[in-house]
């Protein structure tokens, strides 16, 4: 396991550079002049660069050395950072933000591949869960740590900071990850393949649509806090969304080993994100631990929601199973950059951060439909029908 200590410290840093924007928006949009729902677009540029990158790019980068690969997509992303720091205008900006997304949305599958080749067969699962740990972490655990450490750098200083934990994760591929083959990332032809399976295609759609809710909205806490109470210190409710997520996301696998039904349970993440989400506006105003308690259950909800999801395409697609899940996080990132994108242009036309919030609850009650929809299918499959007599 020595061999890929270093990639979850990457990981932690493309966790933390997709999702700091969230805690700084405010900063941002200060220093350019422009709107909050401008400043929110950097979320939409990385996490919809990392979706496409890693499909688009896997054919190009095949018969490419993985090492190789993965120090130039580091290279990628600590670029990327530095040109973050010094943009003198928002397209500049954005820019950086997609290339960072193409970095690391290189980096990761590549990651994944490798560390699964350098161990056993039977530590294949803690490496993967070593990996997203350290993404999960680095949104969880680094978007709150970067807001505090915004109070003394600054938001640059807060992007330098992430190219310091970048330039540790390269280091650590360049010195501890020897020179490995190892099968090139799902393509994105693979991917699209798996779309005309209508079991794994309403699946994935749940993922995305659990993304915009939970990942776009995510994106906007800023101004929905300072919006409902004139509240500029986001600190506190950074840390109790990161807590939910750090719990959820550690013991969702022991709740699936002993319920055995990850539909079942993914309807339940749900109805908890969503009912969460809309308590938000009523609970915020209140000055007591009330304020807290659908921040922490949301985090909890949605950092949750990727297991049962994936428990269910591998099911349904053993013979895939890579490509299937490379594909269900696709569309989470995918969902997370529509949400987004939805979030500013909804702001952005004068619509009220209130009604925002109700937005996001309101998409993952679709999910929830649908969610019901493939457990009725799955409690009733079609019958044969027998010829008549």
């Amino acid at each position: 396991m020595k061999n890929i200590l270093f990639l979850p410290i990457a990981m932690f840093a493309f966790g933390m550079d997709a999702y700091v924007v969230a805690g700084i928006i405010p900063d941002i949009s200060t220093s350019f002049q422009i709107t909050e729902a401008q400043t929110a677009q950097m979320v939409t540029a990385f996490t919809l660069c990392y979706a496409l990158s890693a499909p688009i790019l896997a054919t190009l980068l095949a018969g490419f050395p993985t090492k190789k690969a993965l120090v130039l997509s580091m290279l990628v992303f600590i670029f990327a950072n530095l040109v973050t720091i010094f943009s003198t205008h928002l397209t500049m900006l954005l820019a950086s933000r997609a290339l960072a997304g193409i970095g690391a949305g290189i980096f990761s599958p590549l990651a994944a591949a490798s560390a699964t080749s350098l161990v056993p067969a039977e530590k294949k699962g803690r490496a993967i869960g070593l990996l997203l740990g350290g993404m999960s972490a680095g949104t969880v655990i680094g978007v709150p740590a970067g807001l505090a450490l915004a109070t003394w750098l600054g938001w640059q200083g807060v992007f330098a900071v992430v190219i310091a934990i970048a330039l540790i994760g390269l280091v650590g591929v360049v010195l501890g990850v020897p020179h490995i083959c190892v099968a090139p990332p799902p393509s994105l032809k693979a991917r699209i393949a798996l779309l005309t399976d209508r079991p794994v295609s309403a699946t994935i759609t749940v993922t995305f649509l659990t993304a915009i809710a939970s990942l776009g909205l995510y994106s906007y806490l800023a101004p929905v806090i300072t919006g409902i109470t004139q509240q500029t210190n986001l600190t506190p409710y950074l840390w109790v969304w990161g807590l939910g997520g750090m719990i959820g996301s550690f013991t969702i696998g022991h709740v699936i080993d002993w319920v055995k039904r990850p539909r079942a349970i993914l309807l339940g993440i749900l109805t908890l994100m969503s009912v969460s989400i809309f308590s938000i506006p009523s609970s915020l105003p209140l000055s007591s631990i009330i304020a807290f308690v659908p921040f922490f259950l949301w985090g909890a909800a949605g950092w949750s929601s990727l297991a049962p999801q994936q428990h269910t395409l591998i099911s349904l697609q053993p013979e895939h199973s890579a490509a299937v899940v490379a594909l269900n996080s696709s569309s989470n990132y995918l969902g997370g950059a529509v949400g987004t994108l939805l979030g500013g242009f909804w702001l952005s036309h004068g619509l009220s951060v209130t009604q925002l919030v109700y937005a996001a609850a309101a998409v993952g009650g679709v999910a929830i439909a649908i969610q019901i929809g493939i457990l009725r299918r799955n409690a009733n499959p079609v019958a044969t029908k027998c010829p008549d007599s």
